[in-house]
C-alpha cells in the first residue's frame, strides 16, 4: 500500500510539474521557429527540384527525338526500330514520373502548410 502511494505522488507530482512547466515556458518555445540551417536545406533542397523539373523537359525531348529518329531511320532493322520505341517509352514513363513525384510533393507541401 506504501509503494502504491508513493508511486501515485510520483505520477501526480510528474503531472503538475510537467503542466506548470508548459505554461511557464509556453512563450518561449523552440518548436516554433526553424534553425537557419535547416531553413538554408531546405531552400537548397528546393532549387534542386526546381532545376531538376527544368532540366527534365528538354532531356525527355531529346530522347523522344532520339527514338523518334532511330525508328525513322533504321532502314527496316527490328532490332532499331524496337530499341527507339524503348527509348520512346521510357522517356516518357521518366518524364511522367518525375512530374508525378512534383505533384505529390506539392500537395505534402500545402498540406504540411
Amino acid at each position: 500500500m506504501i509503494k502504491f502511494k508513493k508511486f501515485l505522488f510520483y505520477i501526480l507530482f510528474i503531472f503538475i510539474f510537467s503542466i506548470i512547466l508548459f505554461f511557464i515556458f509556453e512563450n518561449f518555445s523552440f518548436a516554433l521557429g526553424e534553425p537557419k540551417l535547416v531553413s538554408k536545406i531546405n531552400s537548397a533542397f528546393e532549387n534542386i527540384e526546381s532545376w531538376l523539373l527544368k532540366l527534365s523537359t528538354p532531356a525527355a525531348a531529346v530522347a523522344v527525338g532520339t527514338g523518334v529518329f532511330m525508328k525513322k531511320f533504321s532502314f527496316g532493322d527490328e532490332e532499331r526500330i524496337r530499341m527507339g520505341k524503348k527509348i520512346i517509352k521510357s522517356s516518357l514513363f521518366s518524364y511522367a514520373f518525375i512530374l508525378a513525384i512534383d505533384l505529390i510533393l506539392s500537395a505534402i507541401k500545402s498540406l504540411i502548410s
